[in-house]
C-alpha cells in the first residue's frame, strides 16, 4: 500500500510503498478514503525535520535534556547510537482520516465491515491506504455526511474541545487568535453554540477567509484599533479568548489578555509562548487553561490503545465523544466545511500539497485515495541473495529503536548471515529497516512467519507479542530469538512451552530458542563468573539497580506488556541466575507503595537457590539519575566482585584488587554473536530453554508477589515449576 512517510534527519516527504497493517485484537482496518493535511501541526513538524541538527537541537531543549539524561546513564556511545537510529528513519504523517472499516479485531465489535468511519490519533489515522486503528479512535460517520468532510473529524475535534475548556455560554463573545484550520473551525463552531466570534490573524488574507467562513469579526493583530474594535463590538471586551496561533512568542497570550473582560477566560490550543505577564493577567484577574488535543483520553495508553472507556458520568466529553459531536454538527449542517474542502491531492501528489500549505496558500489539504488500489497488499522486494552454503536467511519483526541500535546492525556483520525480510506490526517502520539496514523486502509478520525461505527470525516488537511470534516461528521449523521477556503471563509462556514440547517430540531437529537476556555475556560479567569458577561455598550476590521514573501511562507499564518488573526486572534474575549457576528454589519479594507517581517499581527481591546461594535484587524508579544505573556485588570465600554499570570492575581477594576500567558493554555484541554462531553450527542456544522457562516463571512470580500488596515468601519446593504451576 501507499504512505506518505517524512525524512526524520532531512524533512523530505515523499509517497513510499510499505505493507499493509496487520489486524490486531482492540482495533479495526480502515481503507483510507479521505485524509486531512492541517496547516498547523503538520506543517510544523516538517519544518522541525528541516533544521540543522543544531537546529533542532535548539527548537527542542527537552530532547536535549533527555539525550543528556540518556548518555549519563548509559553512556555516550548508547546516547549518540539511539540519536542516528532515530534520524534515521522515515515517520508517518497524518491523524485525521475517513474510510471503510474492511476488517474487525477481537474486541472492536461495535464496528462492521463496511462501516463509514472517521478516525484520529497521531500513528493511527495516518496518511496511508489502510490504517489500523483503535476502537477508541474511530466513530461512525452518519450517513448525511460525506467521507470527504468526516476527514476534518480529528480536527474538528481538537477545536472543540477548546471551546469546552473556554466555557463560552450563548451569546458571549469569543474571540479566536490564529485564523488556521483550526481557528476556524472554532470560529464556527462558537457560532453555532450561539456566541459572537471575532477572529484575528497576522495574514490578511486569512483575517478576509474568517470573514467569509463566518467570523462576526475579523481583525488583523497590527491593526492599532484593534482593542477600540473589539470593546466597541462586544461592550464589555471578549468574555473568552482561544489561542489557536502556533509561535514561540508570548504575544498571543498578551493580546488575548488586553482585549478580554474582567475575570475572562484565555484557553491555548496552538503552541505558543507562556511567558505572559503578571499584570496584564492580575489586574482582571484572567483564568489562563489548556486544552489538550481532542480531549480526555489523549495520551492515555489505557484508553487510546487499551479500549478502556471513561464513565461518561464522570467524564461527559471524551476525544471519542467529542469526535462523535463534529460529525453531528456536520450532519445537522449546523457546520459547513465544504469550503475548506476545495483543494484536494491525488495521494501521489502529497509532496505538492504540504508545498502549497507551507507556502500559506490553503488552510487544509485533502488527500484522496483511490478505492480501487486501497486494501491491497504491497511491499518492496529485491530479487533474494544466495545464501552461502549452511548460512542462514533471516527475518526480523519489529524496528524500532532497540532493533535498530542493537540488533540489526549485529546482524549486518554476521558472517553467513542474510538480511531478508523485516515487517512491523503498522507496515511503516519496516520501510525504514529496509532501507537503512539492506532487508531484501518488507512483509507482514504473519507472511514473515511462513515465509519457507527464512530459517531464523528475529523478534523484538512489542513485548506483549513475543510468545505469539515466538511459538508460531518454532513451529514453521525456524530458529528463533526473542528480545526479552519471553513472554508477559503464564499463558503465553505455556504457548510458547507448547510449541518447543511439539517440535522437540516430532524428533526432525531440536529447537532452538534464544531470549536476550544480554547482561550475562557482558565481558565484565564472564570475569566474574571465572572469578569464582571454583568456589565450594554459596554466594552472597547483590544487585541494586537506579532504573528511574518512567510516567505510568509509558506504554512499558501497561499492564498488557508485562510492566517493568516482567519487562525488564528478568534481566537481573538471569543475571543472578547465571552467576550463582544454580537452579532458584524460592523467592519473596516486596514493593513500595505506589502512590501518585510509581507503579509498583520500587522493589526488593530475595533468590535463594539450590545450593543455598542468595541474591538479593534491588529495583529502583525514584532515585536520581545523576547516580549510576546499575550496580553488581558478588561476596563468596572471602572474595568480592564489584562492577559498576559494565564500565568499572573490582575483583578483590587476599587483599588484592583489580580494576578493570572499560568502555561500557553490556553483551549485546556477544549474545548475538554466539546464538549466530549455534544457529549456523546447529546446536543448541546459549540458554539452555530450562533455564529461560525457569527465569520466566521467577519473574512471574515476583509479579504475582508484589501484586497482593504485601511482602509474601514462598516456601521452598523441589523445583520452581512445581512451585508457580499451580498458579498458572
Amino acid at each position: 500500500m501507499r504512505a506518505i512517510l517524512e525524512d526524520v534527519r532531512t524533512g523530505e516527504i515523499s509517497t513510499h510503498e510499505v505493507p499493509q497493517p496487520e489486524l490486531r485484537p482492540g482495533g479495526i482496518l480502515v481503507r483510507t478514503a479521505f485524509s486531512a493535511i492541517s496547516s498547523g501541526t503538520e506543517r510544523a513538524k516538517v519544518e522541525a525535520a528541516e533544521k540543522s541538527l543544531l537546529g533542532k537541537a535548539l527548537a527542542r531543549p527537552d530532547l536535549v535534556k533527555q539525550v543528556l539524561d540518556f548518555a549519563r546513564t548509559n553512556g555516550v556511545k548508547a546516547a549518540y547510537d539511539k540519536v542516528r537510529s532515530r534520524l534515521d528513519t522515515l515517520s508517518p504523517l497524518g491523524y485525521s482520516c475517513s474510510g471503510t472499516v474492511i476488517a474487525v479485531g477481537e474486541g472492536a465489535q461495535d464496528f462492521r465491515c463496511g462501516d463509514r468511519v472517521a478516525c484520529g490519533g497521531g500513528g493511527y489515522a495516518n496518511h496511508c491506504e489502510v490504517n489500523w486503528v483503535p476502537t477508541n479512535l474511530a466513530v461512525r460517520v452518519p450517513e448525511s455526511v460525506p467521507l470527504e468532510a468526516a476527514s476534518l473529524t480529528t480536527i474538528g475535534a481538537i477545536a472543540m474541545q477548546g471551546l469546552r475548556q473556554a466555557k463560552v455560554a450563548f451569546g458571549e463573545t469569543v474571540a479566536v487568535i490564529g485564523a488556521g484550520l483550526v481557528g476556524v473551525l472554532t470560529v464556527k463552531l462558537a457560532r453555532a453554540a450561539g456566541c459572537r466570534v471575532v477572529a484575528i490573524d497576522l495574514n490578511e488574507s486569512r483575517v478576509e477567509k474568517a470573514k467569509s467562513l463566518g467570523a462576526n469579526l475579523a481583525l488583523l493583530a497590527s491593526d492599532p484599533r484593534l482593542r477600540v474594535t473589539i470593546t466597541e463590538f462586544s461592550r464589555y471586551g471578549a468574555d473568552a479568548v482561544i489561542v489557536t496561533a502556533a509561535t514561540h512568542s508570548a504575544e498571543p497570550l498578551e493580546l488575548a489578555a488586553e482585549i478580554l473582560r474582567d475575570r475572562g477566560r484565555i484557553v491555548v490550543v496552538g503552541d505558543v509562548g507562556m511567558g505572559v505577564s503578571r499584570p496584564n493577567m492580575y489586574h482582571k484577574e484572567l483564568t489562563l487553561a489548556m486544552s489538550c488535543s481532542y480531549g480526555p483520553g489523549r495520551y492515555d495508553p489505557s484508553y487510546e490503545e487499551g479500549g478502556c472507556d471513561y464513565p461518561v458520568g464522570h467524564v461527559r466529553w471524551t476525544e471519542r465523544r467529542n469526535m462523535q459531536a463534529f460529525l453531528d454538527f456536520l450532519a445537522s449542517c449546523a457546520v459547513d466545511v465544504s469550503p475548506l474542502l476545495e483543494t484536494r491531492y491525488k495521494v501521489n501528489n502529497a509532496g505538492q500539497a504540504y508545498a502549497q500549505l507551507r507556502s500559506g496558500e490553503a488552510y487544509t489539504a485533502i488527500l484522496e485515495y483511490p478505492s480501487e488500489q486501497a486494501g491491497k497488499i504491497t511491499h518492496i522486494s529485491l530479487p533474494r541473495p544466495q545464501v552461502p552454503v549452511g548460512g542462514l536467511r533471516v527475518g526480523c519483526i519489529g524496528a524500532g529503536s532497540f532493533a535498530c541500535t542493537y540488533i540489526f546492525p549485529n546482524l549486518k556483520a554476521g558472517n553467513g548471515v542474510v538480511l531478508d525480510s523485516v515487517a512491523t506490526a503498522s507496515g511503516l517502520s519496516a520501510e525504514s529497516a529496509r532501507r537503512n539496514f539492506g532487508f531484501t523486502q518488507t512483509q507482514t509478520p504473519s507472511e514473515l512467519l511462513r515465509d519457507p525461505q527464512l530459517n531464523a527470525v528475529f523478534i523484538a516488537s512489542r513485548h506483549q507479542s513475543h510468545a505469539e511470534y515466538a511459538a508460531a516461528a518454532l513451529r514453521e521449523g525456524k530458529s528463533v530469538f526473542v528480545e526479552k521477556p519471553l513472554a508477559v503471563t503464564r499463558h503465553q509462556l505455556e504457548l510458547v512451552r507448547k510449541a518447543h514440547d511439539e517440535v522437540a517430540a516430532a524428533g526432525q531437529r531440536t529447537p532452538f530458542l534464544m531470549v536476550g537476556f544480554n547482561r550475562r555475556f557482558a565481558p565484565a560479567t564472564q570475569q566474574i563468573k571465572r572469578f569464582f569458577d571454583n568456589r565450594q561455598e554459596p554466594m552472597l550476590v547483590h544487585i541494586r539497580v537506579n532504573a528511574g521514573h518512567i510516567p505510568a501511562n509509558h506504554w512499558v507499564q501497561q499492564e498488557n506488556e508485562g510492566g517493568r518488573i516482567i519487562g525488564e526486572f528478568c534481566h537481573f534474575v538471569d543475571w543472578s541466575r547465571y552467576i550463582v549457576g544454580a537452579p532458584i528454589r524460592s523467592l519473596s519479594a516486596a514493593a513500595l507503595p505506589d502512590g501518585s507517581r510509581y507503579n509498583r517499581d520500587n522493589v526488593v527481591v530475595t533468590l535463594t537457590f539450590a545450593d543455598n546461594s542468595i541474591a538479593n535484587l534491588i529495583y529502583l524508579a525514584n532515585g536520581d539519575p545523576a547516580v549510576p544505573k546499575e550496580s553488581f556485588e558478588v561476596f563468596c570465600e572471602g572474595a568480592v566482585g564489584r562492577l559498576e554499570d559494565f564500565e568499572l570492575l573490582q575483583l578483590v581477594r587476599n587483599g588484592k584488587t583489580k580494576r578493570v576500567k572499560s568502555a561500557r558493554d553490556k553483551g549485546h555484541r556477544q549474545e548475538l554473536k554466539l546464538t549466530l554462531q549455534s544457529m549456523l553450527s546447529g546446536t543448541i542456544a546459549p540458554i539452555p530453554f530450562e533455564e529461560l522457562v525457569e527465569v520466566t516463571e521467577a519473574v512471574f512470580a515476583v509479579a504475582d508477589a508484589i501484586g497482593k500488596g504485601q511482602p509474601v515468601s514462598l516456601s521452598a519446593a523441589p523445583d520452581l515449576l512445581a512451585l508457580t504451576g499451580s498458579q498458572r
